[in-house]
């Protein structure tokens, strides 16, 4: 299914939106990627959900992605006497390891790694930042804190810490075990939560064992610190504004954004732009001007994918989110000053054979009058490349491998295209031309440019490049074997 746009969206699935009917219909109104949350959802939720997916994809004869959420370890409050405590700012709230059941002056927090991290002078947020507790004394199981801002604490409420790195793997035994089973199920992408180092990508790479790609979540302030060095041994990322945002000031937030995605499209890496973009359609058929706005910005920043959590989960209004999504989508690529920004931040700095070659493609698709970018890419490298250079004409990217076309769903730009296998240029050239009249991109009048590696099924080899007539009586009487 051809998309009239670039940016991709993500949906996550849930109660609302879990049948067949339902999620034919996302995808037809713009989906390419759906979301599973191993937060909610037991095994044999989330297979049928898979085996749903890929129904729809045999029957529409559709790649889709398929991008599978770990939990991440959860840190929260033990349970009070009274269900639930008001508290006072100025007031003083001690954490500890006690099993007691917690009042107005104490609550078992039964993490005694945070413990372990925890100094005087550091910050607890609870319940998503509602309250927030600062540390006057600690030691190996229990912490003393002043209460700076007040309210009511309650049963297991979330527990943040945004001043120090946690001594946590990002994988709790619930993730390892998620992670195996949806491995096994074949998902495209795994989503790693908590991540606050790059050893953490490391670790569940080593899990996942090249069974699907790997994609961190930026939603604690280490993991900003570190982006660097978590992007390069990650294969996408996140940025997920919800922890974002309680872990640090509000304020700071669209900064980060900004950067993390202008980073990530240098390093040839797809960014998803998450959390509450379009918050109030979970019960309203309209979303607020701020929202779209939120999402058209997002847009312009160059982001890979926007994605959609509650909204088409939980929402009463699934459809209408996509549709939203897709239709904001439409306007923001048709306005001039979109290209303008994206060229702009258009970064020059690859210096392989594969970086010459997609940038010389995208410079003669610009200046002539070609259609499309067909690249053949065995593992998604190229069309990666060729994505991140944001070109003005449309990207067809051609592999004979289904998962390579499912993970690149998530990537900026690309018409995914399964082919045959192909031994010879000539028979790439030939493959390329037909994907781009089927999925009517080009006419046989039209020319295309064509990017591939010989010797072919070699991947990370691209270092060729072809202006080819869509004509193929034009091409065979020239076309070298």
């Amino acid at each position: 299914m051809r998309r009239h746009r670039n940016v991709k969206i993500v949906a996550t699935l849930g109660p609302a939106s879990n049948d067949y009917e339902m999620i034919r219909a996302l995808h037809e109104a713009g989906a390419d990627v759906f979301r599973l949350n191993m937060s909610h959802g037991d095994h044999a939720e989330i297979r049928a959900r898979h085996e749903i997916i890929r129904q729809v994809e045999k029957d529409m004869n559709s790649p889709i992605s398929i991008l599978a959420d770990l939990q991440g370890p959860k840190l929260r409050v033990g349970v009070f006497k009274n269900g639930e405590e008001e508290l006072e700012v100025g007031a003083s709230f001690r954490l500890d390891l006690d099993d007691a059941k917690g009042d107005a002056t104490r609550v078992k927090l039964p993490h005694k790694e945070i413990f372990d991290a925890l100094e005087p002078g550091a910050h607890l947020l609870v319940n998503d930042g509602k309250i927030k507790l600062r540390v006057k004394d600690c030691g190996i199981d229990f912490a003393d804190c002043e209460v700076v801002v007040g309210g009511t604490i309650s049963n297991r409420k979330g527990v943040n810490v945004p001043d120090v790195t946690l001594p946590l793997a990002a994988l709790s035994e619930k993730d390892r075990k998620d992670l195996e089973f949806v491995c096994e199920l074949g998902v495209d992408w795994l989503a790693l939560s908590f991540v606050q180092r790059a050893a953490d990508v490391e670790e569940a790479r080593a899990l996942a064992k090249g069974r699907a790609a790997i994609l961190s979540k930026i939603e604690k302030p280490n993991a900003v610190k570190s982006f660097d060095e978590i992007l390069k041994v990650s294969d996408g990322i996140m940025v997920a504004r919800g922890d974002l945002g309680v872990e640090l000031p509000v304020h700071a937030v669209p900064p980060i954004q900004k950067q993390l995605i202008r980073k990530s499209r240098a390093a040839a890496k797809p960014v998803i732009v998450a959390t509450q973009m379009l918050e109030s359609m979970i019960d309203s058929p309209m979303p607020t001007r701020a929202e779209v706005s939120d999402v058209a910005t997002a847009i312009y920043e160059g982001a890979d994918a926007i994605m959609l959590s509650a909204e088409s989960a939980a929402g009463s209004f699934p459809i209408e989110a996509v549709t939203t999504m897709n239709n904001v989508a439409g306007e923001v690529e048709a306005d001039p000053t979109y290209t303008e920004i994206i060229e702009a931040s258009r970064r020059a700095d690859g210096k392989t054979v594969a970086d010459g070659i997609v940038s010389a493609a995208r410079e003669i698709a610009e200046t002539t009058d070609v259609k499309a970018i067909c690249c053949f890419s065995q593992s998604g490298t190229t069309a990666l490349l060729v994505s991140r250079e944001r070109p003005r004409v449309p990207i067809i990217a051609l592999t004979n491998h289904i998962k390579t076309a499912r993970r690149l769903c998530l990537s900026w730009g690309t018409n995914c295209v399964v082919t045959g296998p192909v031994d010879r240029f000539k028979d790439a050239v030939i493959a390329a031309v037909r994907a781009a009249i089927s999925q009517e991109l080009a006419t046989k009048d039209d020319m295309v440019v064509i990017t591939a590696g010989v010797p072919f099924n070699t991947p990370g080899s691209t270092n060729i490049l072809r202006v080819a007539p869509c004509d193929e009586r034009l091409i065979f009487p020239t076309e070298a074997d």
